[in-house]
């Protein structure tokens, strides 16, 4: 009767061990799983928005040649090329905007960047000089200044877009802090339940002994 008592005891405790080194395994699981998300979290902060930051940047710079282009601002410049320049410019905007559109792109990002684009196609391709300046007019006030308004525009849209960046930034940023955080509770979870198996062990084979020796006496 004794034998069959301690047996149940003992298989009893064998189910214990066994759904605690489980949980540990499901454990195991989640954690890698978080890790992963950790390391997706900021690989998208680096490639979607670190590495974005830079291509606004540059094509800010190109942006800010065309205006002076378009203002005659350049006094150094010779005009004789103006529309040239302003091309090459604008194509080398074109070749990182098809950078800009591989990365992960927010609903907004894909608003403005397509609006961005357009005005880069449409409304800054210009084919004649005469449209900016003429020897016997000068600068043509007028179409500079509908130029200059587009570029205006453009400008617009690189600030939104650069704002995005900080604000879809700082949110991978927080989920990678969550999940961190997850982690380290679920670390303190693996702990908790790695002194239940001791506990259980140590209850077995102490209470196990004890009646060895209660047996023997």
């Amino acid at each position: 009767m004794q034998d069959s008592f301690s047996k149940r005891k003992k298989i009893r405790a064998l189910i214990i061990i066994s759904l605690l080194l489980l949980l540990i395994y499901a454990k195991n699981l989640i954690e890698r799983s978080s890790f992963k998300e950790i390391s997706r979290a900021f690989s998208e902060v680096y490639d979607d928005r670190l590495v974005v930051k830079g291509y606004i940047f540059d094509i800010s710079e190109k942006l800010f040649t065309i205006q002076e282009l378009v203002d005659h601002c350049n006094i150094d410049f010779d005009y004789g090329d103006i529309i040239e320049e302003i091309t090459r410019n604008e194509n080398e905007i074109l070749e990182i905007i098809i950078d800009f559109e591989k990365t992960k792109l927010t609903e907004q990002e894909t608003v403005y960047l397509s609006d961005f684009k357009k005005i880069i196609i449409n409304d800054l391709n210009i084919k004649s000089y005469e449209l900016l300046f003429t020897d016997s007019s000068g600068v043509n006030i007028t179409q500079v200044k509908l130029y200059d308004s587009k570029i205006s525009r453009a400008r617009k849209d690189l600030e939104d877009l650069s704002d995005i960046q900080l604000v879809e930034g700082e949110k991978l940023v927080g989920k990678a802090k969550s999940l961190i955080n997850k982690s380290q509770i679920w670390a303190q979870f693996e702990v908790a339940l790695l002194v239940l198996i001791l506990l259980v062990l140590y209850l077995l084979l102490f209470k196990n002994f004890s009646s060895k020796d209660a047996t023997d006496q």
